[in-house]
């Protein structure tokens, strides 16, 4: 089976703050976290039942990726995996 990656765009908004928040701290720290999760959200396609089953939801399809304090939740279709929203752990925003 060979997946899609696709962001929503919930998720990019999300996404976009989080890196121009850390950023405002250190530009080095942001552009490193950017590159290592985009990473790790391209290599869903490879096993996308790798990580938990979202508890925030009752689907099997829908999991969180835990990322340096922050959960990434992503629903898994037949051909393709939609990247929902990112948040970090300590204050849900589902």
């Amino acid at each position: 089976m060979h997946y899609k990656i696709i962001r929503t765009e919930r998720f990019k908004n999300q996404f976009k703050d989080i890196v121009f928040f850390i950023a405002e701290d250190k530009k080095s720290a942001a552009k490193s976290f950017k590159n290592t999760l985009n990473k790790y959200v391209d290599a869903l396609v490879d096993f996308p039942y790798k990580y938990r089953k979202s508890i925030y939801f009752e689907s099997e399809n829908i999991r969180d990726m835990t990322f340096q304090g922050y959960t990434i939740v992503y629903e898994i279709f037949e051909e393709k995996i939609e990247v929902l929203m990112i948040f970090n752990q300590n204050k849900p925003t589902v």
